[in-house]
């Protein structure tokens, strides 16, 4: 897996985007996007990444120098284990077998003089496995998500470097991100994916995941209805009843002070009101 963000410049605003990659399917996982490059964005972008993921599991994830992203990654990669018995929290313990690797390019006069790669979780012989396994190379590196940089910038024009549709709002970003990478994943066939070494015929990055089994149309994509998520009853808060609950067929118990003066019988003639009529 490899992450990425990306300088946005629109209409009197800056913001910055970042998106992770699977790379064995070249599928688009998560992306965001805040006017801030800090931590929330780093928080945000993993805990979306989390929730595609499997169980615990051998991880490889490989990012730029950005110094927010280990602890991101360790934050959203992590499971509740007991240690002790009875009552007491759980502890919070990094995925085992999770490795972060940190690849920075130093660049001269725009040109990329060296390359430094380090381990910033797990060990390097763990990585070279988790690597070739995932056929992404020979060296830790970030190449898949600088091409999806290429992509992204290539697809959407309020993304060009020097335009004259420059984004006004945050949220017209954020939609022209999911829209480009929906597409990406479903609507078009990848290059890599369908050469010979790969699978050898028009393959898409979700066909290649299993989510799929033919190209979609950008209609059906755009008219595909997903279903609502089940329906949980929320948590009650606070303390728990201590009076048993009424039983329903039980008539309730009148409210109010009790009546001084009996009900009338309804069988008898009402008493007529105001004073009686004169006999001329």
């Amino acid at each position: 897996m490899q992450a990425d963000e990306i300088r946005v410049k629109g209409y009197k605003l800056i913001a910055w985007m970042g998106w992770a990659i699977d790379v064995s399917t070249r599928l688009w996982l998560a992306g965001v996007v805040s006017v801030q490059r800090d931590t929330a964005l780093a928080d945000r972008l993993w805990q979306r990444v989390r929730a595609c993921c499997q169980a615990v599991g051998a991880l490889l994830v490989c990012t730029d120098g950005w110094a927010a992203y280990p602890n991101s990654i360790k934050r959203a990669f992590r499971e509740k284990v007991k240690k002790t018995l009875g009552r007491g929290r759980a502890c919070l313990e990094v995925w085992p077998q999770l490795c972060i690797a940190t690849v920075i390019k130093h660049v001269k006069k725009h040109r990329v003089v060296q390359i430094t790669r380090k381990m910033t979780l797990g060990t390097l012989e763990q990585a070279q496995k988790l690597l070739q396994a995932t056929l992404g190379g020979t060296e830790l590196n970030t190449s898949i998500t600088l091409r999806f940089n290429g992509t992204m910038r290539e697809r959407s024009a309020c993304l060009t470097r020097k335009c004259r549709h420059a984004a006004h709002r945050l949220e017209t970003i954020e939609a022209g991100m999911d829209l480009i990478g929906c597409t990406y994943n479903l609507c078009f066939a990848h290059h890599e994916l369908s050469n010979r070494e790969h699978f050898g015929y028009p393959c898409t990055p979700a066909m290649a995941a299993g989510l799929t089994d033919h190209i979609c149309s950008v209609s059906e994509l755009l008219r595909f209805q997903v279903a609502p998520a089940p329906w949980v009853e929320p948590k009650r808060r606070g303390r728990p009843r201590k009076a048993p609950v009424a039983d329903p067929t039980v008539p309730k118990r009148p409210r109010g002070r009790p009546r001084k003066h009996p009900l009338p019988d309804p069988t008898l003639p009402k008493r007529p009101r105001g004073r009686p009529r004169k006999v001329a």
